[in-house]
C-alpha cells in the first residue's frame, strides 16, 4: 500500500533533498614517485612530513590513504618522473623542472635568472606564490595531464668549486668548468670552459681531470665529498634555484573529494615548511664541516661578483624569446619572477628581465 504523502512527509522530503551528499569514505591506493633515492632530502621530505600530515588530516574524514613509495628509479628515473605520473604509473611524484626543462621549461625561470638571491626560501615560496596566481605556470602542467600540488624543492646558493684558488675571474680562464642543465649558460663571459655535469659523476671528473671544477651547492657538496678534489670553495652568491615541486595525475586527482585534496595541499605546505627548515639548517653545517676537512672557503668580492653577472650572456632573455614564440609566455613569467623577487626585497645584480 503506497503511503499517502502527508504535508510532513513532503517537508522531510524536501528538506533531505536540499541536504549536501556527504561523500562516501574511500581507500586510496597510491603510489608515489621519485628518480632519486630517500637519501635527497626532496624524497626524504615526502616520507618524513608530506605522508604523515596527509594521514592526519584525513583522519576526521573517514578517508584513508595507503602509499606505496617508490623511490631511487625503481619506476621512473630522474626526469622521468612526471611521464610516469602523466601515464598513471604512479598518482604522485616529484616533476622536477631542472630535468625535465623540454616539459617544464616556464619552470626553469630561475636558472636562467643568477645573482639574483641566495636566500632559498624566497626563491622557492615565490616559485610556489606564482603557480597559485599566474595561469601560465600552471599551463606546463595541465598540457602534460598532471597537477602541480606544491612542495617546492628549492636548492641552496650555488658555489665555485675548483681545485685551484681563485683570486680574480682572470684564474679561470681556459678552465672547465661542469654544471647543470642551464646554469652552464652562468659561465659565458668568464673564459671558463663550460661543461654539462651532474652529481652523480662530478668528483670522479674531477679526480681524473677531465674538468677543474664545479657549479655546486653545499648541501649536495659535501654528502659527496666534493672538497676533497675541488677544495677551493668561492662563493660567488650564483643564486638559489627552484628544480620542482610533487604533482599528480591530473584525471586521479580531479576525482578526488574536496577533503582528500585538501589533505594533500596540507602535506605539501607541510613539506615545503619540513624541507627548507632541515635545507638552511644544514648548509651552515656544510660550510662549517668542509673547512674542518680542509677546504679553503672564501667569499668573492664584490668586485669579482659584479664583473661575472655584467659579462654575462643575457640567456633569460633569450631563452624566454624563444619560448614565447612556441606559444609558451616565458616572458610574462620571467617579468613576473623578477618583480616578486624584487618586492620581497632582492637586489639582483642584473634585472635580466628589463634588458
Amino acid at each position: 500500500m503506497t503511503p499517502r504523502l502527508t504535508p510532513k512527509l513532503i517537508a522531510a522530503a524536501m528538506a533531505l533533498g536540499a541536504m549536501p551528499a556527504a561523500s562516501v569514505a574511500e581507500t586510496y591506493n597510491v603510489t608515489v614517485a621519485a628518480g632519486h633515492p630517500p637519501v635527497f632530502r626532496w624524497v626524504r621530505m615526502i616520507s618524513e612530513q608530506f605522508i604523515p600530515t596527509v594521514q592526519a588530516e584525513l583522519e576526521s574524514t573517514g578517508h584513508t590513504i595507503n602509499f606505496s613509495e617508490q623511490y631511487g628509479g625503481a619506476i621512473a628515473g630522474v626526469g622521468e618522473e612526471l611521464e610516469a605520473v602523466e601515464a598513471g604509473l604512479a598518482e604522485i611524484g616529484t616533476c622536477q623542472s631542472l630535468f625535465d626543462p623540454a616539459k617544464l621549461a616556464v619552470q626553469n625561470v630561475t636558472y636562467y635568472t643568477p645573482f639574483v638571491s641566495a636566500d632559498v626560501r624566497r626563491v622557492a615560496t615565490t616559485v610556489h606564490a606564482l603557480h597559485d596566481d599566474n595561469p601560465d605556470m600552471l599551463r606546463a602542467y595541465a598540457d602534460n595531464g598532471v597537477v602541480y600540488i606544491g612542495a617546492p624543492i628549492g636548492i641552496d646558493d650555488y658555489l665555485l668549486m675548483t681545485n685551484f684558488l681563485v683570486e680574480s675571474l682572470d684564474d679561470l680562464n681556459g678552465r672547465k668548468i661542469a654544471a647543470p642543465g642551464a646554469a652552464i649558460n652562468w659561465l659565458s663571459g668568464t673564459g671558463a670552459v663550460g661543461v654539462a655535469g651532474n652529481l652523480t659523476t662530478y668528483y670522479n671528473e674531477i679526480n681524473t681531470g677531465v674538468y677543474d671544477g664545479v657549479l655546486v651547492f653545499a648541501s649536495a657538496a659535501l654528502p659527496g665529498k666534493l672538497y676533497e678534489v675541488a677544495p677551493y670553495v668561492t662563493k660567488f652568491g650564483l643564486g638559489a634555484q627552484y628544480a620542482g615541486s610533487l604533482c599528480a595525475n591530473e584525471a586521479w586527482y580531479e576525482g578526488l573529494p574536496d577533503e582528500v585534496k585538501a589533505a594533500l595541499e596540507k602535506g605539501s605546505d607541510a613539506a615545503m615548511t619540513w624541507y627548507h627548515d632541515d635545507l638552511e639548517n644544514f648548509v651552515e653545517i656544510a660550510l662549517s664541516s668542509m673547512a674542518e676537512e680542509g677546504a679553503t672557503i672564501t667569499d668573492a668580492t664584490p668586485e669579482m661578483r659584479q664583473a661575472w653577472a655584467a659579462n654575462m650572456d643575457n640567456a633569460a632573455k633569450t631563452w624566454a624569446e624563444a619560448l614565447d614564440a612556441q606559444g609558451r609566455p616565458a616572458s610574462n613569467i620571467l617579468s613576473a619572477y623578477m618583480d616578486a623577487m624584487r618586492d620581497a626585497g632582492a637586489t639582483p645584480l642584473r634585472d635580466w628581465d628589463k634588458e
